[in-house]
Parts: C-alpha cells; sequence; structure tokens
C-alpha cells in the first residue's frame, strides 16, 4: 500500500558509526569505501554495517512477532500507517518466475537489505560521526531469505556488504533520474543510493537469476528497542572479548567466555563487531550475525521473553515503524500472512549460508563455480541442507522435430564477462562462424551486446523451437540441459558463457551436483552449540 502521505524521501548515508558515548568509531583506519554519493535527506534510516543483521534481525522478528502472536491486528490502521513502501525492482530486467511444482506452489523469495543511512539523531547516538550526518546511504547487510515451495524449509545466503559486482542500470521512481549500469567491479553496498532498496533488488537479479518476490529493509534505532522488548537473545564466545584496540578500532563489545543474553546497545556492539573475532573480517562478522539470528529465530519460536500484550504492542509498534517493504508486503495483514508462512519451517530446516567468494584486492568477487552452485539450488528450490534432494530427471529430447541445420536460424551471444574478467574479444563471431562451418548458415553474432553468463546456455522462447535448440547443443557436445525456454530472447539464442572463452569446443558439462559447496559456510538454524572464536588479541 503505497501512501504518499507516508513515503518519505530515501534517506542518506554515513561513516561507520562510533560505540557513541564518545568513543571513536570502528574500522577507523580503513577509510571510506569510496562510494559515498551525496542524496538528498529524508526519513531517518538505518545505519551501516552494524545494522546488516540487526536489520534482518528486526526484519525477521517483526515478521514472526506478527505472525505466531497475531500482535498485527492490534491498532490494525495505526500499524499500516506506520510501514513505508517503495518500488519492487528499479530495473529493466526481472529474473523469470519459477515454475510451480505438482501442487501448484511457488517458492517464495524475499531480500532482506539494512542500510547504514545515519540521517537522525537517534541513529547517531547510536554510533557515526556528525560529519557523516546526511550522507547517502549503503546496502551493507544485503540477505536473500528463500522459502521452498511446499514450506518444508528455508535457505538464506549473504552477500558480503564489499562484494565487487555490476549494478545494473536503475531509475529512480521518485525524481525519474536515470542510473546508468555501472561497471563489474563496483561494491554491491552502492547499489541502494541508486535509487533506492528497488536497485538493490534489480542488482541481486541480475547476479543471481533468483526471481525475488519481496524486500524488507529496516531501521536501524528501532532494533534496539525489539532487542530489549524480547529480554535478550544468547550469544556465544570461546573467549572473553573485548572489542577495542589501542588505535580505537572495534565495537566495544565486551563479554566472558560462554553464552550471555544480549539486548540493546549491546546486542548491536554483537551485530557490527569485526575486531575481536577470529580472521577480523566481514566474514567473520556475518558468522556472528548468522548466529545471532538463529537463536533470535528460536527464542521467537518458543514464545520466551513476550509475556503479555504490552511487550508485544510495543514490538509491533517499533517493528512498523522501522520497516520499509515493498507495495506488495504494504500492510500489516499481507506481513501477517508472509510470518504464518515463515513459522511453518522449523529451525532445524533453516540453513543460513554466506554466498562463497575470492578475494580481489581488499575485496571480494563471487567465487567462480561455488557461487553459482548455490544460486543454481535456491533458484531450483533444492534445500541446501541436503534433506529431501530428488534424483536428477533424464535428458528429454523435445517431441517437436528439429528443422534442418540450414534452416535453423540462431542468433550467437557474447556472454564470456564476469565479476573478475573482461569479456574475451570476438566469441560471438567465431562460435556464429563455428556454427555455420557445420551447417547451420542461418548462424549470426549479436556484437551489440556483451553479457554476463557463468555457463554456455541456448535459449529459446517457445516450445515449437525446443527441437532446434536442442540440435545445437548437441551438434556442439553440450548436454540438453544447457537448453532453457526463455521468455527474454525471440528466438533460438546461443550465449557463450565464461566456462567457454577461447577454443571450438565447449567444456564438457557435469551432472548437476546438488551439494552445498564447502565454501558457502553452512550453518543450520537448530544449532544451539555454535560459538564465536575470538582473536587472542582481543581477549582480557
Amino acid at each position: 500500500m503505497r501512501q504518499d502521505s507516508v513515503r518519505r524521501e530515501r534517506t542518506e548515508r554515513s561513516v561507520e558509526p562510533s560505540d557513541g558515548g564518545g568513543e571513536p568509531p570502528e574500522d577507523t583506519a580503513e577509510g571510506g569505501d569510496g562510494n559515498r554519493h551525496r542524496r538528498r535527506t529524508g526519513r531517518e534510516r538505518p545505519p551501516r554495517r552494524k545494522r546488516r543483521v540487526l536489520r534482518w534481525s528486526a526484519t525477521v522478528l517483526s515478521v514472526l512477532i506478527l505472525g505466531t502472536a497475531g500482535a498485527g491486528y492490534l491498532y490494525y490502521q495505526h500499524l499500516n500507517n506506520n510501514l513505508e513502501t517503495d518500488d519492487l525492482n528499479l530495473g529493466d530486467h526481472r529474473a523469470p518466475e519459477p515454475t510451480p511444482n505438482a501442487a501448484g506452489q511457488t517458492p517464495l523469495n524475499i531480500l532482506l537489505i539494512g542500510s547504514d543511512a545515519r540521517n537522525s539523531k537517534e541513529n547517531q547516538k547510536l554510533g557515526g560521526a556528525k560529519e557523516t550526518f546526511g550522507a547517502p546511504p549503503l546496502a551493507d547487510v544485503q540477505m536473500l531469505l528463500h522459502l521452498s515451495a511446499d514450506r518444508t524449509n528455508m535457505s538464506v545466503i549473504s552477500m558480503p556488504r564489499d562484494t565487487l559486482l555490476q549494478i545494473p542500470k536503475c531509475t529512480d521512481p521518485d525524481d525519474g533520474k536515470v542510473y546508468q549500469q555501472t561497471g563489474p567491479r563496483t561494491m554491491t553496498n552502492e547499489s541502494l543510493g541508486r535509487g533506492g532498496p528497488g536497485c538493490t533488488v534489480a542488482t541481486w537479479e541480475k547476479l543471481t537469476n533468483i526471481h525475488i518476490n519481496h524486500f524488507m529493509m529496516v531501521d536501524f534505532s528501532g532494533v534496539v528497542s525489539m532487542a530489549d522488548a524480547i529480554g535478550g537473545v544468547p550469544v556465544c564466545v570461546d573467549k572473553n572479548i573485548h572489542s577495542r584496540d589501542r588505535a580505537g578500532h572495534g565495537s566495544g563489545l565486551k563479554l566472558k567466555k560462554g553464552t550471555t543474553e544480549v539486548q540493546g546497545k549491546q546486542a548491536l556492539q554483537w551485530l557490527r563487531t569485526r575486531y575481536g573475532f577470529e580472521g577480523g573480517t566481514d566474514i567473520s562478522r556475518a558468522k556472528a550475525q548468522h548466529m545471532y539470528m538463529n537463536a533470535l529465530v528460536r527464542k521467537l519460536r518458543e514464545n520466551t521473553g513476550l509475556t503479555s500484550p504490552n511487550q508485544l504492542r510495543k514490538l509491533a509498534e517499533e517493528a512498523t515503524d522501522a520497516l520499509k517493504v515493498d507495495d506488495g508486503l504494504g500492510t500489516i495483514k499481507k506481513l501477517y500472512d508472509l510470518g504464518n508462512e515463515l513459522k511453518k519451517v522449523s529451525p532445524e530446516r533453516t540453513t543460513m549460508t554466506t554466498m562463497p567468494f575470492e578475494y580481489a584486492g581488499e575485496r571480494v568477487v563471487p567465487k567462480p563455480g561455488d557461487a553459482e552452485q548455490l544460486f543454481r539450488l535456491v533458484r531450483d528450490d533444492i534445500p541446501l541442507d541436503g534433506k529431501g534432494r530428488k534424483k536428477p530427471a533424464k535428458e528429454k529430447l523435445s517431441d517437436d522435430p528439429a528443422a534442418a541445420d540450414d534452416k535453423i536460424a540462431v542468433q550467437v551471444q557474447n556472454g564470456t564477462r564476469s565479476a573478475t574478467e573482461p569479456p574475451a574479444g570476438g566469441r560471438a563471431s567465431a562460435v556464429a562462424q563455428l556454427l555455420a562451418g557445420k551447417g547451420f548458415t542461418k548462424a549470426t553474432p549479436d556484437t551489440t551486446t556483451a553479457l554476463s553468463e557463468e555457463k554456455t546456455v541456448i535459449r529459446y522462447p517457445s516450445a515449437e523451437l525446443e527441437g532446434d535448440a536442442q540440435r545445437i547443443a548437441k551438434s556442439l557436445g553440450m548436454r540438453l540441459s544447457s537448453v532453457k525456454k526463455s521468455t527474454d530472447v525471440s528466438g533460438v539464442t546461443l550465449v557463450v558463457g565464461a566456462d567457454w572463452r577461447e577454443g571450438d569446443t565447449p567444456p564438457k558439462a557435469k551432472k548437476n551436483d546438488d551439494r552445498t559447496p564447502d565454501s558457502a559456510d553452512a550453518l543450520s538454524g537448530s544449532d544451539k552449540k555454535a560459538c564465536m572464536k575470538v582473536d587472542p588479541n582481543f581477549t582480557w
């Protein structure tokens, strides 16, 4: 429900917050990310990486509370008016919708976004230098929540905030400003400042080809209140920890070895801590956030800490005031219904992962092979916990016979660009000539586009062209699984992927391996023994 009276101008980003009380900000030695564009001021929106899972925690917290406790019906209209909405996707391309299962069910994909904006006094008090007030926001928390079609399992993929990728063209829904597509080495968190959360959604769809149904973005300052409302969340460290060094780096988190119930500012410190956890990177921070979220969801399901209507009312108030959602989730009723869907999944069938990555200097890029494997499992609705996987279906020849080779029109596109390499020059022309030499004389190169496709694929728009597409695959020695139906093409189209940058023979495709890559660092939602390892330099 989009209400002009409710919508505020989009927020603005700031630099890493301090711990408040005059303590120095975390990561001050890192300097800026070089991506702090100016942006118009407006409604108070979330701060930076500290809010990462904080945002997500607030998101899932609010949804589960609304679903499990029925708090969404308290002050129904008032809470509806608290919600702020924005457009779902600001890009020109949408990933294809998933095919329904035999029961007609489809999965739900929800992008959880944490903005780092510090354009409110309240958020500034929780951390942030004065000079960062009113700067444009960055999407420093990005987690894709995938709810399976049969609602038996849930998977979550976190993307490191400093992942380098290509952000697609986005159009700001407020003023019509067009942000052109970026180069392939742009930090993913810049997407939020290019028109709003709908550009972050567009960026995910472009990278993963996963159709996203909704987004949720949560205000930072409300998270502290919500953590208080449920009475704290249990977290664990294997040694005493104090996240502070002589140079002033760190969140200020100070805990004793073992399990502690953190809430309020201490919960914020846990979620933003990087200095102090083993590794000292954003990856270790994400792992701590996963542990926090799993414990939070378990506590909500057990209804501990929420013992009175006043507690539920306060939590619902804070949650709805903190949320920004797409129009499809713009009422309490819709959030309530979503909560009912989410609570069908037990913690045992919830799996938290991090997008497989490799370092590119001080930043990271998606890890070839492993990242696409994880994205494919989600696209194909295959559970990441390894349960209930189906045997791969046998390849089936099309019932529609192929035309003669010299009658099959096929367009060849260059999709060899990747997150780490520019496109290989001339591949569309080279493969078109290769096909012509095999008798496909109507093969033509499309030299106007340079796409990004990890694996070579042949697409066709309708059933009567499936046989033609399979015939081309067979002539090149490709598996029939590389032939895909797609409404994004008008005829048979071969996209030369990053796996075929040179030579006359495409790589032999392996049978699909439905195992979650080890590099995804999977964590089960039922793991109550998970404990963060502490850097010995930050113990006391």
